[in-house]
């Protein structure tokens, strides 16, 4: 009876796919800047950003000069999976009470394994251990599955009649407050 109980809450396909759901979360590790990571950093938004867009002047003075995030009080964030690099993401600091997640890409292998959910939480946590009060991104609207983890993660649009950003493929501001 326990059984035929507990699968009226869900049945055997979703218990499956949330225990590997799980476990892929369980092998990602994050892990901060080291100067071994760098080439990651540009290569693996490189990799995203051509094959829906452009680079543009902005992602390569950024993505060529990742130190530049660090010393301006932001962090950047690699996801490692049995010792691969697989995925990173930038936390930029905007001012006193505000960051930006921004450069989050996770190599095409690795994923729906849960890297983008745990770099997400790892910029949060930060924002919060940086008492930001609210954390900002840009993103595209056509990039579904990334919208999609931006809400569970938390974020919400921003509703802005003329959308205004430095990179032209942005379309849309999300947001998420952390403090009252």
């Amino acid at each position: 009876r326990e059984v035929e109980r507990s699968f009226e809450v869900s049945n055997l396909h979703q218990r499956v796919a949330s225990i590997s759901q799980q476990r892929c979360l369980e092998q990602v590790e994050i892990v901060d800047f080291k100067p071994q990571y760098r080439d990651y950093f540009k290569s693996l938004n490189y990799s995203w950003i051509q094959k829906y867009f452009e680079i543009e002047v902005l992602d390569e003075r950024v993505l060529s000069n990742p130190e530049e995030i660090i010393t301006s009080g932001g962090a950047i964030f690699f996801a490692k999976m049995s010792e691969q690099v697989v995925g990173t993401c930038a936390l930029i600091k905007l001012d006193d009470t505000t960051y930006e997640l921004a450069k989050m890409a996770v190599d095409e292998n690795f994923q729906g394994k849960q890297v983008g959910k745990k770099l997400g939480l790892a910029a949060i946590n930060r924002s919060i251990e940086l008492n930001a009060q609210k954390l900002v991104l840009e993103s595209n609207k056509n990039l579904i599955p990334a919208l999609n983890l931006y809400k569970k993660l938390g974020f919400h649009p921003v509703c802005t009649d003329h959308h205004k950003s430095m990179y032209q493929r942005a379309n849309i501001t999300m947001e998420m407050c952390l403090q009252p």
